[in-house]
């Protein structure tokens, strides 16, 4: 518990005295954000905010975790190194994407091919890397089943569970990166869930296989690897994205950029994969899957019937043209990615409950 509260209060801690020297470096270099044209008039005013704002969180929370570590003596693990490790390099693919934005001051920074290359790589390797390093018990970081609360059903296999997790891993960090479109927004929405996914992996441990001869219903417990250190890394990404949204929220100071967008969503998915919740993601970043569905439908209502069913695709854009404020929008959201954290975490207790 000591290391989770250590972790937390340190990448918080970090953030909010490290994000204004990143924005002083950032400005000095004149690395600010690219405003498209055809973006909300509203944004017009955002051009040159320092961006890759991600730097901040991502060494924050690397450095938080391993300060939890060394303050409280306890050892790492396999699943929290394999998390912090996808959310790392899908932040070095979201990095070069920004740089070369900012360099040849376009829209567009890597290309598609390369982009999805570069995400394919990072993705492969923490799939593979996670059916490794099995336990006493034989657990692996992940499994190959598909989980919801926990595993059901068969084993998919290896080679479908690493497809299975690319696209769990695509889908989240374009997810994010969609919602990151208004100030805090993707930062608040992911706050909310990194503290979801502390409480799960806490819960987690307390009700552990491991302590079966100590629970009320050995049935009712959880078969995961490393629950207690996934609380940690949580923890500390929860922390630094608080501290982050002290700048981050509107007027905003600095942007996360593509930097801290594909980091976070890889960071999402890596935790349901660890977790065994990878299912229960969908509705506790409900707010990321809901924005990513209105670009979906967008698209599809255009090529096939040459309509658009929103004003402006994602969909915060479309309430942004309809009038609202951007800070309106803003909160709104927020309640709605609160209210998928509630309904969620009760299907996660009421899962656990049932079995009981």
């Amino acid at each position: 518990m000591r290391q989770i509260l250590f972790a937390g209060a340190i990448g918080l801690f970090l953030t909010l005295i490290g994000t204004p020297l990143l924005i002083k470096l950032l400005a000095r270099k004149g690395y600010g954000q690219f405003i498209r044209d055809d973006g909300p008039r509203g944004h017009a005013g955002k051009k040159g905010t320092p961006t890759m704002g991600g730097i901040s969180f991502i060494l924050a929370t690397l450095i938080a975790y391993a300060l939890a570590k060394v303050i409280t003596g306890e050892p790492i693990s396999y699943s929290g190194v394999l998390v912090l490790f996808l959310m790392a390099g899908m932040g070095l693919v979201g990095f070069l994407d920004d740089y070369i934005k900012i360099v040849k001051q376009r829209s567009l920074g890597l290309r598609a091919k390369a982009k999805m290359a570069g995400q394919l790589i990072v993705g492969i390797a923490f799939a593979v890397l996670s059916l490794q390093f099995a336990d006493l018990r034989g657990l692996t970081p992940a499994s190959t089943k598909l989980s919801f609360i926990t595993d059901f059903g068969w084993s998919i296999g290896p080679v479908l569970f690493v497809v299975w997790a690319l696209f769990m891993i695509l889908a989240m960090s374009n997810g994010v990166n969609l919602t990151d479109g208004l100030d805090g927004l993707a930062t608040g929405a992911s706050v909310m869930v990194f503290g979801a996914y502390t409480f799960i992996g806490l819960w987690q441990f307390q009700e552990s296989c491991v302590n079966a001869l100590e629970l009320t219903n050995p049935n009712a417990c959880f078969e995961v690897r490393d629950p207690l250190d996934l609380a940690v890394v949580a923890s500390a990404l929860m922390g630094a994205c608080f501290g982050f949204l002290w700048w981050n929220t509107s007027p905003a100071k600095i942007f996360m950029g593509d930097t801290g967008s594909l980091a976070l969503g890889g960071a999402l998915a890596g935790l349901a994969i660890c977790s065994r919740t990878e299912l229960l993601l969908a509705l506790l970043g409900g707010l990321f899957v809901m924005i990513t569905m209105s670009v979906v439908i967008q698209v599809g209502s255009f090529k096939m019937t040459g309509k658009r069913v929103f004003r402006m695709a994602p969909l915060q854009h479309h309430f942004e043209l309809k009038g609202w404020s951007e800070v309106l929008v803003v909160v709104r959201f927020w309640i709605i990615q609160g209210m998928c954290v509630i309904v969620g975490l009760g299907l996660f207790y009421a899962g656990w409950a049932s079995e009981k």
